[in-house]
């Protein structure tokens, strides 16, 4: 397959067109950016683990009949990945207070919610991504009811997988964010990616924070840690 002109660069990542019209190849950056973009620098190694770890959970989560746009790992940076339409939203699973959300309710972060909370956001970054409900978006035109339950429905089977298996790396999913898109013919799609980026990890022995939030709040060690988190997923040394 022969990667053709860029076709799109975002905070984490590029995207290029490719010989075969429906097929893409998303190359990964160490870029980090936070505060919707009022934070930037970079995570040495970041675009390597996040491109790998993502990879290895779609392959993980189409096994659970979860379907993706990831069709190829190429290389330690770039995937060939199927064409999509991106929703423009954001669906956020929180399965303990931390972020946003703790600062909202009032709850110290690491406090177990009795249930998974599904959030949405519209993606937008002129709007700092604001949040939005299942009535916007149809309004908006966004989804459909059909395909937003679908959505939901992924969302929550996402977790309830996610949560087990990196349970078993010694690591608790706090909350993490999924992206959605169409393929040509209509089917709704995970894409995006599952990273140290877009997922709030904790050490579930010291819980450590092994994730993004050790560089966006200037806590140190952010390269370590996601190198930690392959290595726990990969088995390797």
């Amino acid at each position: 397959m022969q990667k053709l002109e860029q076709l799109y660069e975002g905070k984490a990542k590029k995207v290029f067109k490719t010989d075969d019209p429906e097929r893409y190849i998303v190359s990964y950056k160490d870029d980090a950016t936070a505060l919707n973009g009022l934070k930037r620098g970079t995570i040495v190694g970041k675009g390597v683990v996040n491109n790998r770890m993502t990879n290895h959970m779609m392959r993980l989560l189409e096994q659970q009949g979860i379907p993706t746009h990831y069709v190829q790992e190429l290389n330690d940076r770039e995937t060939v990945v199927k064409k999509v339409s991106i929703i423009p939203l954001e669906v956020v699973v929180r399965n303990f207070a931390a972020g946003s959300l703790a600062t909202r309710l009032g709850l110290e972060e690491g406090t177990k919610m009795q249930c998974p909370v599904l959030e949405f956001c519209y993606k937008n970054d002129a709007l700092a991504d604001p949040m939005v409900n299942e009535y916007h978006i149809m309004a908006m035109g966004f989804a459909t009811r059909e395909e937003l339950d679908r959505i939901c429905g992924y969302a929550l089977k996402i977790n309830e997988f996610l949560q087990s298996y990196l349970k078993g790396c010694n690591l608790d999913l706090i909350d993490f964010k999924l992206e959605f898109g169409k393929l040509s013919d209509g089917t709704i799609v995970l894409a995006d990616e599952i990273s140290p980026d877009t997922c709030r990890l904790w050490d579930s022995t010291t819980h450590n924070h092994m994730d993004k939030d050790l560089w966006r709040r200037d806590m140190g060690g952010a390269e370590e840690a996601y190198q930690e988190v392959l290595k726990r997923l990969m088995g390797e040394n």
